[in-house]
């Protein structure tokens, strides 16, 4: 039976622990589950929150094509990936993703793969909001995130 990735994108924050029991429930092979939760940062006080805009319809197929190659590249049994856009205050859940496998590395290893095409690949812009009220301008592409993928190709 083929994987059927959970994917939303959504303004409302998320609870995590409901995204983890619902990935392995019912999934009698499940042996591990890995989750990531992407939190705002302050930056040091420097932030209050960060608005995220996405392209719709693009976001979601670029997230699921990230997905569907975690699912064929490791034997997982569930795999939920949500994203938030809007306002996101410091402090606040951006990004989680959820991998359940029989195996733990199958599980660590989709995950961390699905975060590193994430931060590259999925078609989503971060505006700045400064605490002193100065123009925070739009977050560009970090050459760490763009070197993290190359342990996967």
């Amino acid at each position: 039976m083929a994987v059927e990735p959970v994917i939303r994108i959504q303004t409302a924050g998320f609870d995590a622990g409901a995204e983890i029991a619902a990935a392995s429930r019912g999934r009698a092979n499940v042996g591990a589950v890995v989750s990531f939760t992407g939190l705002c940062r302050a930056e040091e006080g420097r932030l209050t929150a960060l608005e995220l805009e996405h392209y719709p319809g693009m976001a979601e197929a670029q997230i699921g094509r990230i997905a569907g190659e975690a699912i064929a590249r490791w034997p997982l049994l569930a795999l939920t990936v949500i994203h938030r856009v809007g306002r996101i205050e410091a402090g606040d859940d951006i990004v989680l993703v959820v991998a359940a496998a029989t195996h733990r590395q199958a599980a660590f290893d989709a995950a961390s793969f699905v975060m590193d095409f994430l931060k590259s690949e999925a078609p989503f812009w971060k505006k700045e909001h400064r605490r002193d009220g100065a123009d925070g301008g739009w977050v560009e592409a970090r050459h760490a995130d763009e070197e993290a993928l190359l342990r996967w190709r």
